[in-house]
């Protein structure tokens, strides 16, 4: 593991301000579940190592008037004892349930699991269901950008190295129902090879009135799938009409991919872990 130097600014203005002479040369670090890992393995080598656990403008969750904000620096133990997020974000809560060990979580943050971008990051399907935004600080000032203008790719996060990540603006959602569900290789402390996240709402007709969902760990980068969402919207949920969505998921998920060795499994997979999630909503 190459040297470097540990640096722990005081406050925001201050990591900025190191940001904006070295940026190039540092790597942020939080909970450092990933950023420790890659140092040890020799895939990062920064010359710095900045410090932003303790940053106060990166902490909260509260119901804001411009949506629900979740800082960058909440751990996933904080994410998991939210009643803000019980009410208005679950499918966010639950996936913090099942994130590794709870000796992780205490440390991991919702931020550097955002930024590492892995396919597989468990806090990013709920995030897309609820249309997030990811708040950015640079000595320039504040901006909002789209989650999926920050997840670029597979471990490829689309931000200027002299910016931080402060936090999360989602859009509250008032469901009746709400899930995260994931498979591993093992039941415990398993990396997801499939997982999944939605929200939705029936109306006094029993009617699916709204519905959001997305899909991790099986494309480049998670993402909502409208045409999954279209073929429910306004339609009371049978065990039908689940498979029938279910079967479409599949398929538009081998478009994206193509047939590869592991679609023998995920795609029956898929189908079944839709199924399961949505079956309650029958």
């Amino acid at each position: 593991m190459k040297d470097f130097a540990y640096v722990r600014p005081k406050n925001l203005v201050e990591a900025l301000s190191f940001l904006h002479e070295y940026g190039h040369d540092t790597k942020i670090i939080a909970g450092g579940t990933d950023v420790v890992v890659d140092l040890r393995a020799g895939v990062i080598k920064p010359e710095y190592l900045l410090d932003v656990s303790r940053l106060a403008e990166l902490k909260g969750i509260q119901l804001r008037s411009d949506g629900l904000w979740v800082g960058a620096g909440v751990t996933l133990s904080e994410i998991f004892s939210s009643e803000v997020l019980e009410c208005h974000a679950p499918a966010l809560k639950k996936c913090a349930a099942t994130f590794a060990s709870k000796q992780i979580r205490n440390v991991a943050t919702i931020g550097g699991n955002v930024a590492h971008c892995s396919p597989c990051a468990d806090t990013i399907p709920p995030l897309v269901i609820h249309d997030a935004d990811v708040v950015l600080a640079s000595i320039n000032g504040i901006r909002q950008l789209p989650l999926e203008h920050v997840v670029s790719g597979p471990y490829t996060c689309a931000l200027p190295d002299q910016e931080i990540i402060m936090g999360f603006i989602l859009k509250p959602a008032a469901v009746t129902h709400a899930d995260f569900q994931k498979i591993g290789r093992r039941k415990a402390l398993a990396t997801a090879r499939i997982s999944m996240s939605y929200m939705a709402r029936k109306d006094f007709r029993g009617k699916i009135s709204f519905f959001r969902f997305s899909l991790g760990a099986c494309t480049p980068t998670p993402r909502q799938w409208p045409m999954v969402e279209e073929l429910l919207a306004g339609k009371v949920p049978t065990e039908n009409l689940i498979w029938k969505a279910a079967r479409l998921l599949s398929e538009k998920m081998i478009e994206i991919t193509g047939r590869r060795s592991s679609t023998v499994y995920k795609e029956p997979a898929i189908q079944g872990l839709f199924v399961k999630m949505l079956y309650p909503m029958v």
